[in-house]
């Protein structure tokens, strides 16, 4: 009567495994990419200034639930505050509600109780400042990373160059936002929602130069500007292919670019690794039936 048990305990492990893998494989939208926090923090002997943040963080989560971007203003006076989130543009409702809700808390964490900050995730970022904080330009360079390794062999500039230039007119078409694949590169590009076409195509001009100068033939960056900011990664062997079932994109975005190509990798291997799971069970399993033959 115990025998059974044996594949059975191998079946849930199977599914354990199977289950961990798939949700590890999808890409973490609330990874830290950086912080911002004001140098003064704000005098709140009364708790005015924290009821005003709590209402502004309350607002902000709860329209994450129905749009990508959004920007209000809470309190009066002195004490008035202002903030938005965003989202990537190819993230669904749900994911940006996921992604938004946990900024809150790492404002408070990584921040305090600042005048003014900024928390960037892979997902999504929001930002507040108190009235009359000093504004900065929308073309001011907030963080970038360059990958380690440089393109090998000639025409990468080029081919790097042109996917800029289709992603530069991608994002003024498609109204802030805009991903592709451009012969062998994924790049995507966004604005900050309340930009317009204009200047969201001159915002994206600037990060691209940026990238040009302090990438150089690095095969991947991000470039995060005030305002907009920009992501590409050069794949030797051909940008992964997506699923186009689990696709959540905008409009203005690509045929074909539903899901990230760390993601698609992420669940090859992992799907990978299940079906060499399964056969060790198998293997396993026959094992024991023999065993059980031979009594």
């Amino acid at each position: 009567m115990g025998f059974p048990s044996k594949p059975f305990s191998c079946f849930l492990l199977l599914s354990f495994f199977l289950f961990v893998n798939l949700s590890q494989s999808a890409l973490d939208y609330s990874t830290l990419v950086y912080k911002g926090c004001a140098k003064q923090a704000f005098q709140d002997p009364n708790g005015v200034y924290s009821q005003a943040i709590s209402a502004l963080f309350g607002s902000l989560v709860s329209q994450s639930t129905k749009t990508k971007f959004f920007k209000t203003t809470t309190g009066t006076g002195q004490s008035t505050i202002t903030g938005l989130f965003q989202c990537r543009g190819d993230l669904s409702n749900t994911d940006c509600y996921n992604c938004v809700s946990k900024l809150p808390t790492l404002v408070d964490k990584l921040c305090g109780k600042t005048i003014a900050a900024r928390i960037q995730l892979y997902g999504c970022y929001i930002l507040y400042e108190v009235a009359g904080f000093a504004q900065i330009s929308g073309m001011e360079m907030l963080y970038k990373t360059c990958g380690a390794t440089n393109a090998a062999g000639s025409g990468f500039e080029e081919r790097r160059d042109t996917g800029f230039s289709v992603m530069q007119n991608g994002v003024v078409s498609g109204h802030g936002f805009y991903a592709t694949n451009y012969q062998s590169m994924y790049l995507l590009g966004q604005c900050e929602g309340d930009v317009g076409d204009s200047d969201c195509g001159d915002c994206v001009k600037t990060a691209i130069q940026r990238a040009q100068v302090e990438c150089g033939n690095a095969i991947s960056g991000q470039i995060y500007l005030h305002k907009c900011f920009i992501s590409y990664t050069y794949y030797p062997n051909g940008v992964p292919r997506r699923s186009s079932s689990s696709s959540s994109s905008s409009n203005s975005f690509s045929s074909g670019t539903g899901q990230s190509p760390g993601k698609t990798v992420a669940i090859i291997v992992g799907g990978a690794a299940g079906v060499g799971f399964v056969v060790i069970c198998l293997l396993f399993a026959r094992g024991l039936m023999k065993k059980h033959d031979d009594y």
